[in-house]
């Protein structure tokens, strides 16, 4: 599998002087491709951060991000957009839906910005809305929509243009337990599917079995974890996460 993104040294630093506060310290990391990793760690530990990094959303102090094996210029923006636009598909704790636009509108201008032909926009929209149950909706403002649905529209959103990398940050922080599982649940099916590289970024250790990867981060330090129970039971004591695995 080839790795689709890639850090190399990244840190990021905070004030200066002697009121310089490094939130991520020297970060290694390589993505695959079909990947699903999850991100875990207590609050202030550098997790939106290095996901805000990883989504070109934020400039690292030092080090390099490289995406499909080009280095990422943080420095000019047009090409961050272009990034952000061809290369990345991006669910915040809240949806973050245009209010004024129906369903089929938010997902349609995320083709058109992308570059998608309407045909192309059109098909792939009715497809996501039938595989995420999202079909009768697609006519609906999201303030006539709930939660859960609000999130797979989301989901629907971040993987319309066939992104090769989808990232999320708490995206079940709003959602009670079965919803929040349904919701991560598609999300790694589509991105499967999509064969996208897949962070999620969590506090509910309940979901760590569905993913591929664990990544622990704390004191701007990232640790891989292998896949087990223990490792389970190793996170919540470790990292004071908010639910018990199991929970």
């Amino acid at each position: 599998m080839k790795n689709v993104l890639v850090c190399r040294g990244i840190t990021k630093s905070y004030g200066s002087g002697d009121l310089v506060e490094q939130v991520l310290k020297r970060v290694d990391l390589e993505f695959s491709q079909g990947q699903a990793s999850v991100l875990v760690g207590p609050s202030g530990s550098g997790k939106t951060t290095l996901l805000s990094i990883l989504g070109c959303l934020l400039a690292p102090s030092n080090g390099e991000l490289l995406v499909e094996n080009n280095p990422v210029n943080f420095s000019d923006k047009s090409s961050l957009t272009e990034v952000r636009r061809q290369k990345l598909g991006f669910i915040f704790q809240q949806a973050q839906l245009l209010p004024f636009l129906t369903i089929d509108d938010n997902l349609s201008v995320i083709g058109r910005n992308a570059g998608m032909t309407q045909p192309d926009i059109d098909q792939r929209v009715n497809k996501l809305l039938d595989r995420l149950q999202l079909q009768p909706l697609r006519h609906k403002y999201p303030s006539q929509l709930s939660g859960g649905q609000r999130q797979r529209v989301a989901i629907a959103r971040a993987l319309l243009h066939r992104p090769s990398i989808v990232l999320a940050d708490e995206p079940t922080a709003a959602l009670d337990w079965n919803t929040g599982k349904t919701v991560v649940e598609l999300l790694l099916e589509q991105a499967r599917i999509e064969n996208a590289v897949l962070v999620v970024v969590t506090h509910d250790t309940r979901m760590l079995p569905l993913f591929d990867r664990i990544l622990s981060i704390a004191d701007g330090l990232l640790v891989e974890r292998q896949q087990t129970a223990a490792t389970e039971n190793t996170f919540y004591t470790e990292t004071n996460l908010d639910h018990p695995p199991g929970f």
